[in-house]
């Protein structure tokens, strides 16, 4: 695989994995959460800090698939601390859209 083509798709991968949590209220955009117990039978929303959760388990993912293209492409270069801090953030800044939408659009009803 060439390596632009591997960067490309692990940026794809990091807009895709960033906005999943607050685009689905399924967990990991594949389990649904149970019905609420009032017994309507309206689905329930996520808690914001269940999506953080899947947040973070989605950084590490995608940071497990971008180690494991960048090992087929030649060697694996070591990281620091300073390294993850700044990819956190910028998965953090990735994810704004997907925020914007579930939280600050105004919902019409």
């Amino acid at each position: 695989m060439d390596s632009s083509l591997a960067v490309w798709l692990v940026v794809a991968m990091s807009i895709a994995a960033a906005n999943l949590p607050f685009l689905t209220e399924r967990v990991f955009g594949l389990v649904s959460l149970k019905a609420r117990p009032a017994g309507d039978g309206s689905p329930r929303t996520k808690p914001l800090a269940l999506r953080l959760l899947e947040l973070i388990v989605l950084y590490f993912v995608v940071g497990f698939l971008a180690r494991a293209l960048e090992s087929r492409i030649g060697g694996v270069f070591a990281q620091n601390w300073e390294f993850y801090a700044i990819t956190g953030c910028l998965f953090l800044v990735l994810a704004f859209p997907g925020f914007v939408l579930r939280y600050l659009r105004k919902q019409r009803r």
